[in-house]
């Protein structure tokens, strides 16, 4: 069709414009494509052991200057919970699902079980590095080691360099109970075998500032084409408590007792590698795209020197002193800085958040994701939008898990040392001050302000002192007695936004309260995992005194 002088005159504006709008969306797409945010470097740091007040910046007498730093210029989590003890926190954060669900809801894991997080759980490592990222273990794993296959560099890490085990001593690296050594350096080589090199060359040297080396190692020859997730998680200030010399006598004019003073060191040692680590990634440049998230396990052990104040309980028990990690992000990548975020926060939530970060689509992996507990924190933690209003807590029911049916298996635990009383059967057992109990059953949650713990045989333990100057104050129980900690059978409702510290029991003031609580078990109860038997190989020997897997024979996709 031909088109005349005049029709071209008359289409020429039209064509202009529409071209021109063209133009315009061309290039705003293209701006918007480009500006979008690539996928952040992700540094997690875990504490072990640390209390809710021993920060600088919740009034504790040791200087943090680096935790403080970084939490008051990023997001301080009020409310950022976790599990109880040790391990059934690290299988949380690296599973995204509840220890209810991956089995580590009964107890913490001991250096010679049969146990550890299943094999067809996809963890946060190998989520992070199918979505291209390089992956750097560095530290405490303590997430089971009976078998090759459940340690770090098989289960996403593309290196690993630390402990397998749940503590060692911090000079010689060995654990405590059987003076295994456990200090190695791991990767799969070329054929995907696994490499690993036992660092017996390093004994004598502390190993806070042995993690907090290589984290800085890492960051310096990391490439940054790729993301980075370096998963630093130190021993400190758990259990042996020790420290170089020099670093007590930091402290010597500090009105502290001596013991308090060597918690103070642990904690200081932990604060200066933190530092040295930002500092790596500043001098890489990496800070303007990287999150750092800061939390502890769990709180301080009852009897350590670490303080909860002014929660109640500690370590092993499902009181705040407990279950409330100290916690922080931060990140030039939130909108909101500079404050303290009261949302509702569970450690499970960090997988979750990452997951959508990375830009994880599991439905296009092969391997199957199975479902995922925690929630997206992101805008929560960034514009400080509420994101939930419950926390399971923890969850122990006798249906879920295999009697004992002889000494060969252990169900009953001593939280505070990671100990097993053997027995043949749990109803015979007597704990602390005459009371007998089957099992542990209890249920705990945190719903909006309320916290119900009801059940039977549940820790109940009395409150820290402000930075540990008066031990531990005891409770006293209905009868007129008084106890630092105790089993308890019964219903426990607190109000925590009018008291924090766990001292008013309103159960028989909000019935209505308990029973709607209450209705949430059966929800929660359908998903625990059940357990069998806790094997225990209490006669194992390890070559040359060195730890290392000894169980050849185990079911893929299983403990």
């Amino acid at each position: 069709m031909k088109i005349t002088a005049r029709q071209l005159k008359t289409l020429m504006p039209l064509y202009l414009m529409t071209k021109l709008l063209w133009l315009i969306f061309s290039g705003l797409l293209v701006q918007t494509r480009s500006s979008s945010p690539k996928k952040p470097n992700i540094v997690l740091i875990v504490a072990d052991d640390m209390g809710y007040q021993d920060v600088g910046f919740r009034g504790s007498d040791i200087q943090t200057p680096n935790l403080d730093k970084l939490a008051k210029s990023g997001v301080i989590l009020e409310n950022h919970y976790v599990m109880s003890v040790c391990a059934p926190t690290r299988a949380s954060l690296m599973t995204g699902r509840h220890a209810t669900r991956t089995g580590f809801w009964r107890s913490n894991l001991n250096p010679a079980e049969k146990f550890g997080l299943s094999l067809d759980e996809t963890l946060l490592p190998e989520m992070l590095k199918r979505n291209g990222y390089s992956t750097y273990g560095v530290g405490k794993w303590h997430c089971g080691a009976h078998t090759w296959e459940h340690t770090p560099a098989k289960r996403g890490f593309d290196t690993f360099f630390g402990l397998y085990l749940g503590s060692q001593d911090y000079f010689t690296h060995r654990n405590e109970r059987d003076d295994w050594l456990d200090l190695r350096e791991d990767y799969l080589d070329g054929n995907g075998e696994l490499v690993d090199i036992i660092r017996s060359d390093l004994d004598g040297q502390y190993n806070t500032r042995l993690f907090s080396k290589k984290s800085v190692h890492m960051i310096k020859h990391h490439d940054k084409t790729k993301p980075m997730f370096l998963y630093l998680a130190y021993t400190a200030p758990h259990i042996p408590d020790a420290a170089p010399s020099n670093d007590i006598k930091k402290f010597a004019t500090d009105s502290m007792t001596p013991a308090r003073k060597k918690y103070a060191a642990m904690v200081s040692v932990m604060d200066e590698g933190i530092g040295e680590v930002v500092s790596a990634l500043r001098d890489k440049g990496m800070t303007d795209n990287t999150i750092l998230v800061f939390t502890s396990d769990n709180g301080a052990r009852f009897s350590s020197e670490g303080s909860n104040f002014p929660l109640r309980g500690g370590k092993g028990s499902v009181l705040e002193g407990g279950v409330r990690g100290v916690a922080f992000v931060n990140s030039p990548l939130l909108q909101k800085t500079g404050y303290t975020n009261r949302n509702l926060h569970h450690v499970t939530d960090w997988y979750a958040t990452f997951q959508e970060l990375a830009g994880d689509k599991p439905e296009r992996h092969e391997k199957v994701q199975l479902p995922v507990d925690g929630v997206n924190i992101w805008r929560s933690l960034s514009n400080d939008e509420p994101c939930r209003n419950e926390v399971l807590l923890n969850l122990r029911d006798v249906s879920k898990q295999a009697a004992c049916s002889d000494t060969s298996c252990a169900e009953s635990v001593d939280e505070e040392t990671g100990s097993f009383r053997k027995c043949k059967n749990l109803s015979g057992i007597t704990l602390k001050e005459g009371t007998p109990i089957k099992a542990q059953d209890f249920f705990a949650i945190r719903h909006k302000n309320w916290k119900l713990i009801t059940g039977t045989a549940f820790e109940l333990r009395g409150w820290s002192s402000e930075n540990r100057r008066k031990g531990y104050v005891s409770f006293t129980d209905n009868q007129g007695s008084t106890f630092q900690r105790s089993l308890a059978t019964g219903t426990l409702l607190f109000d925590l936004e009018s008291d924090v510290r766990e001292e008013q029991n309103v159960a028989d003031k909000f019935p209505d309260v308990v029973e709607t609580l209450m209705h949430r078990k059966k929800h929660y109860l359908k998903k625990v995992k059940f357990l069998e038997q806790r094997q225990i190989d209490d006669d194992i020997v390890m070559e040359d005194g060195i730890f290392r897997p000894w169980v050849e024979d185990f079911n893929n996709g299983t403990a």
